[in-house]
């Protein structure tokens, strides 16, 4: 299984439904509530690059945001990233 991290912030609706997509495919994953921690925002940005909410990040390769990670799920090449 392939390690999964996903930064959200609270009431994001984006976040609630990459994590969804995640649990619908059974898969676990780590959850990192940055919203309100400047430390770990910025250490979300410093890895993405990006400052919305969430980035993703599958075996350590960051793979975007919500709308990417349904984009690779509609091309069918999600599952082989999530080990699933």
């Amino acid at each position: 299984m392939a390690k999964i991290e996903i930064y959200t912030r609270p009431f994001c609706g984006y976040c609630a439904r990459a994590i969804s997509t995640l649990t619908d495919k059974g898969v676990d994953f780590e959850e990192i509530e940055a919203g309100m921690d400047p430390k770990l925002r910025q250490e979300m940005m410093d890895r993405s690059g990006r400052s919305t909410f969430p980035q993703i990040f599958i075996d350590g390769k960051h793979i975007g945001g919500c709308d990417d990670m349904l984009a690779l799920d509609r091309a069918g090449k999600l599952d082989p990233m999530l080990g699933a």
